[in-house]
């Protein structure tokens, strides 16, 4: 590869960077949100606790995108799963119970009560957003291979 080709492919890798890197923080803000909402809105329940878990691990892939934009999908699909995997299993112990006596926003990112279910829809969670962000890299590859029409 030529000098003048390496550095236009660079640009390039910088930019989609960059572009996938706004995109996650808007929407690891409108999913902050959601979830929110989702929190305050919802009667506590089975439905609420559903969407909740599945937008915390939304919301950790969208993170790790934003810390790593040129991190591959999979690798993203990977460390949101196992955080999410983590924070549930830390339920075990006292510390989440702890942490939300003394700060009561903590039950937010550290839960409060241990949930099985809540590992499988972690793993749908950060599943539908591998196929997303797969989706997403597939069409903007075409879009750059793609041949000009007149």
């Amino acid at each position: 590869m030529s000098g003048a080709a390496g550095a236009q492919q660079e640009r390039t890798s910088r930019v989609d960077a960059l572009r996938r890197r706004v995109a996650a923080a808007v929407l690891l803000a409108a999913t902050v949100a959601l979830g929110l909402a989702v929190h305050y809105a919802l009667p506590d329940g089975e439905f609420g606790d559903i969407v909740g878990a599945g937008l915390y691990t939304v919301a950790v892939y969208l993170g790790v995108v934003l810390l790593a934009p040129r991190a591959r999908a999979w690798t993203a699909f990977a460390l949101a799963v196992a955080w999410s995997f983590a924070v549930e299993l830390l339920q075990l112990t006292e510390l989440p119970a702890r942490a939300n006596e003394a700060f009561a926003p903590a039950r937010l990112v550290l839960g409060s009560g241990f949930e099985v279910r809540d590992l499988l829809v972690y793993a749908l969670g950060g599943g539908v957003m591998l196929c997303v962000d797969l989706a997403v890299t597939r069409i903007r590859a075409r879009r750059r291979h793609a041949p000009l029409v007149p």
